[in-house]
């Protein structure tokens, strides 16, 4: 019989990263709302806005390769305490400003930048800490408490953040945010597990290309990465950007707002379901699972309809998360844990490059086309990479290591 999701919770190592990754999220979700306000309080100005913001995004590229190699040089939990507090120390250096009245552009885009680079460098490691904190037999179930946490922390963090903004300021959210990195930071101090054994005599160059050599070895790693970067970029073209356009011509922005409600709430289901339903060949259904995201981009532009759209984004919601899960069960348990924050963070080098092009991509591309026809392309897109992922044998193939029904082995205190 297979362990309950909350099975992980019992382990101290793995509560301790649950809580961490949990308020880190959460406080990754308040800051944009809280920084956006801020700029908008200072200059007024759309286009200040959009320069700061995309300041954090380009500090998350250029960095998030170089949090692999840290992760795989030095203990995942340092550096996770490390970064967190790094960005407590900005959200309460930015809280200062605001609230001092000393805050300007300069100083909140090197602010901006500081925080994308601190989340770009404990990606990695808090993806690649999970397998070292339980026993193997619990790893999906690890892996879908992560997601459910992570994915909680987003939609109280958002929330919470709009409801702080509204009702004290800015600067108030992003002293509260300061708290939220510091409990982050406490709680990874209870992460203790076993340091990763890397050739320290290398260069960090050379272990960005043994990290790459890793990611293309393995035909199913590089095929799954890529069609998930072509996902990101469909869906933020056609969700992010031309969602909103198509509800403020037919269901209104309120709707709207419901339907993207009824997207999390999905991923929240999804999380649970995930934990409950671990098929051998994991990969390949969550890979096929994508698919399903298609559904809410022909509902959006052949039946804008909110009880459609809502059910479509439930189900896209529920069906990512059985992806993310596969997909972490299945790099944690086939990549060697002393390179395994590197290929994690190549394929998360991958999704950030994709979603501003798609982003920039949708605009034009309706223009052009049309929003209905930008969005069935879009949905046949996302069919097309599906099948063509589902094409290889490495991918159908691809099995757990650990059955469900395997006793647990322990891999908590292996380095």
């Amino acid at each position: 019989m297979s362990a309950p999701l909350r099975a992980p919770l019992g382990h101290t190592a793995f509560r301790n990263l649950f809580l961490g990754r949990t308020a880190a999220e959460t406080a990754n979700a308040v800051a944009p709302v809280a920084l956006a306000f801020a700029v908008l309080d200072l200059t007024g100005s759309a286009a200040m806005l959009g320069l700061v913001v995309a300041a954090r995004s380009v500090a998350n590229v250029v960095l998030v390769l170089f949090g692999g190699v840290l992760a795989d040089r030095l203990p995942r939990a340092v550096i996770l305490q490390g970064t967190e507090l790094g960005a407590a120390a900005s959200q309460a250096l930015l809280a200062a400003a605001v609230l001092g009245e000393f805050a300007t552009v300069p100083l909140l885009l090197v602010l901006s930048v500081v925080n994308g680079a601190l989340a770009a460098m404990s990606l990695p490691a808090a993806a690649s800490s999970t397998p070292q904190t339980v026993p193997s037999g619990l790893l999906t179930q690890a892996n879908a408490l992560v997601r459910v946490g992570a994915n909680t922390g987003r939609i109280t963090g958002a929330a919470a953040g709009g409801a702080v903004v509204g009702v004290s300021g800015p600067g108030w959210a992003m002293g509260a945010n300061t708290v939220l990195f510091l409990l982050a930071a406490l709680s990874y101090r209870g992460v203790r597990v076993g340091a990763t054994r890397p050739d320290r005599t290398s260069t960090p160059l050379a272990e960005l290309k043994a990290g790459w050599r890793e990611f293309v070895s393995r035909r199913w790693v590089w095929l799954v990465a890529t069609q998930f970067m072509i996902v990101n970029a469909v869906l933020a073209g056609c969700v992010a950007v031309l969602g909103p356009v198509v509800a403020d011509q037919t269901i209104g922005r309120a709707a709207w707002g419901v339907v993207m409600a009824a997207n999390m709430a999905g991923a929240l289901v999804g999380g649970i379901v995930a934990a409950r339903l671990r098929p051998r060949r994991a990969l390949a259904v969550g890979v096929a699972l994508i698919a399903v995201e298609a559904v809410p981009l022909v509902v959006l532009a052949q039946s804008p309809n909110l009880v459609l759209l809502v059910a479509a984004m439930f189900a896209a919601g529920i069906a990512v998360e059985q992806f993310v899960v596969s997909w972490d069960l299945s790099l944690q348990e086939n990549i060697d844990e002393n390179v395994l924050a590197r290929v994690y963070s190549y394929d998360m080098l991958a999704g950030f490059v994709a979603l501003p092009l798609g982003q920039v991509a949708a605009g034009p591309l309706a223009e052009r086309f049309g929003e209905q026809a930008t969005l069935i392309g879009g949905a046949v897109l996302l069919v097309l990479t599906t099948g063509l992922a589902l094409l290889s044998r490495d991918v159908r193939s691809l099995e757990r290591r650990v059955s469900p029904e395997d006793p647990p082995v322990d891999r908590s205190a292996t380095g």
